[in-house]
């Protein structure tokens, strides 16, 4: 006999309480979850599966140590708990409409992919019963096996079409890893998890691809903490430098520095991953004007890098596009900042050459950083051809780090003389930008 979770409401009395009331104006889910466990007797645990967070989640915003800002968090907890949409400042939600309502629980909308964070969908509607007949529950060894033999063709599939090309599916297995991370122990947790940390990496890095940061963030520390669950520091220092690469994205090269020194600190790390964290330091430097600081990094990375590794991390650890030329493009990057363009061109020209075809992704980033460094170097024209050709690619994988390049392609082109290859080129960019941020599901 299935037992079945009956998703709970909080009693109708309760978004009356004035403090109940002024908890959830200011959106203080600390107050809030306390007041619906003391005076609803709704347990963090219910409160986790009704609102599809993780009990953990819900465990930190009690004690404190974290907030809840997200949006579409917000109105799983109303949808979830039936809280009025009001109280949050929030629309009319559905269930409150009387032609729409539904019996009290959990709505089960399917939420944009893009969202990034967890949420309920069909194929996981058993988690919601609280069990399973016996025998029907799927095998946590096996999944881990299927998932990590699925990874390789993955991290390819992403860098030929674009990140949002596996993002469903990668998606799907996250959150079914993170539900079934409280069902199993021992060796199964520690198979299941390991791939696991691998999986929510991957998923983090999609996000970012596609520009939102939020998710990108959450599943890098969810690939944290399962990766020091079970003592993978290999791993650990695998998503300090994802972390790093994330502060850089958002240019904050102390957090960037600070993150590639901690990854480089991890014990037994491999010449990949140590090449990975210290050209990571350097980008960081490069960030904070330490340009001495930063040259002596890539050249320690570029060192590193040139030697392949003896020790296999792993398939399921993509770290073959770490190779010198990598090196160089992130130094050549680099240059354009420290006011060095016409040596970042030339190094962008160099090592574009030998960059593998089946890197079209990270291809369009880098003819777009090409192209900002002709431009700065006040040769807009010879730029014009690798962006074009960016932004052909662009528009094909969605990459918001791509369009992100290209814009500061357009952005410098402005200081530049106006002629009419430059005015065909903003305009194609105009329109391949507005054509991507115009998708229904589109992140931003």
């Amino acid at each position: 006999m299935v037992s079945r979770f009956q998703p709970p409401a909080v009693p109708s009395h309760l978004p009356r309480h004035p403090e109940f009331m002024r908890a959830c104006e200011q959106r203080d889910f600390q107050a809030v979850f306390k007041l619906i466990k003391s005076k609803a007797g709704i347990h963090p645990s219910q409160i986790a599966r009704a609102c599809d967070l993780t009990p953990g989640r819900v465990g930190d915003v009690l004690a404190g140590r974290r907030g809840i800002t997200a949006m579409d968090v917000i109105e799983r907890i109303a949808d979830g708990l039936r809280i009025p949409g009001e109280l949050f400042g929030l629309a009319t939600r559905p269930w409150e409409r009387p032609a729409e309502a539904t019996t009290v629980g959990v709505t089960h909308e399917r939420k944009p992919v893009g969202s990034g964070l967890p949420s309920p969908d069909f194929s996981e509607a058993h988690a919601l019963w609280g069990g399973s007949e016996d025998g029907a529950s799927i095998d946590a060894v096996l999944l881990a096996e299927q998932i990590r033999a699925a990874l390789p063709s993955q991290y390819q599939a992403a860098n030929l079409m674009g990140a949002r090309h596996v993002l469903d599916t990668t998606a799907r297995n996250a959150r079914r890893i993170e539900r079934m991370q409280y069902e199993v122990c021992g060796a199964e947790s520690k198979e299941l998890l390991g791939v696991g940390a691998r999986v929510a990496e991957f998923l983090g890095w999609l996000h970012q691809d596609l520009g939102n940061l939020q998710a990108a963030t959450y599943w890098s520390d969810r690939a944290m903490e399962w990766s020091q669950q079970i003592g993978d520091d290999l791993m650990v220092a695998y998503v300090l430098f994802r972390k790093s690469n994330q502060a850089t994205s958002r240019r904050n090269g102390n957090q960037a520095v600070g993150f590639a020194r901690a990854a480089q600190r991890q014990p037994e790390l491999t010449r990949t991953v140590r090449a990975l964290a210290a050209q990571q330091e350097a980008q960081g430097h490069a960030l904070l004007g330490n340009v001495k600081f930063a040259l002596i990094k890539f050249d320690e990375a570029h060192e590193l890098a040139a030697v392949p590794d003896t020790f296999d991390s792993g398939a399921t650890l993509d770290t073959s596009y770490c190779t010198p030329t990598y090196i160089e493009i992130q130094r050549a990057n680099c240059l354009i900042d420290m006011g060095r363009p016409q040596h970042a061109a030339a190094l962008f020209e160099a090592e574009l050459a030998v960059l593998p075809r089946s890197y079209r992704n990270d291809q369009a980033v880098y003819l777009s950083r090409l192209a900002r460094a002709y431009a700065v170097g006040g040769e807009p024209e010879s730029g014009l051809a690798p962006a074009t050709k960016a932004l052909f690619i662009t528009c094909d994988t969605e990459s918001v780090r791509a369009l992100t390049e290209l814009a500061a392609v357009a952005k410098s082109l402005t200081t530049c003389p106006n002629s009419p290859t430059i005015a065909v080129f903003r305009e194609r960019f105009r329109q391949v930008s507005d054509l991507i941020t115009s998708r229904p599901d589109a992140i931003r």
